[in-house]
């Protein structure tokens, strides 16, 4: 989970980068940087989002471009926790 908030947050924040940059001067270093930067973080939050999920919609909404991840996480946290079996069950 703490993966996915990182990757989604680099995600989110690479792509601001990347379309200030395009609105503005269209720095060549700027997109060679930040390009790969964010592609590499939305691979990771779909890797992230596909392994560490069991919530109904979240692992599709990380394959969204550029806002995946914040969406993922939007519906983790809206959906309940599975409850867990400790291993010491009383009858």
């Amino acid at each position: 989970m703490r993966i996915l908030r990182i990757a989604a947050g680099a995600e989110a924040a690479t792509l601001a980068v990347l379309l200030a940059n395009l609105l503005t001067v269209h720095a060549r270093p700027v997109t060679s940087l930040a390009g790969p930067l964010h592609g590499t973080a939305y691979l990771v939050v779909i890797a992230a989002a596909w392994q560490t999920t069991t919530a109904a919609g979240a692992r599709w909404y990380a394959l969204v471009p550029g806002i995946g991840g914040l969406l993922a996480l939007r519906r983790l946290r809206e959906t309940p926790a599975p409850p867990t079996t400790s291993g010491n069950q009383e009858e």
